[in-house]
């Protein structure tokens, strides 16, 4: 294992929120949206998220939520859809 930039054998984090859609599909073709929480509620999940690592030895640095933001990334395509075949229970 090399180490970080901090010296450590622990990995550095850099934790950016990324647009991704909830999309129920049970219904034909077109995905609905309804499901998918409102940005209020993604901030802060997007939080508690940074928060619980914070908790750990680990360095995390932060993108801003919501921000346009030059980033360097591996992916199958500029957005991310979750798609679910059988409903959750609530």
């Amino acid at each position: 294992m090399s180490l970080s930039a901090t010296g450590s054998t622990l990995p550095d984090l850099l934790i950016i929120s990324q647009f991704t859609l909830y999309g129920d599909c049970r219904k034909g073709r077109r995905p609905s949206f309804d499901s998918s929480p409102s940005p209020e509620v993604a901030k802060k999940l997007y939080q508690l998220f940074i928060d619980k690592l914070k908790l750990s030895s680990l360095k995390v640095e932060t993108g801003i939520f919501g921000a346009m933001m030059q980033v360097e990334i591996d992916n199958d395509g500029p957005v991310t859809l979750l798609l679910e075949k059988e409903a959750t229970q609530k």
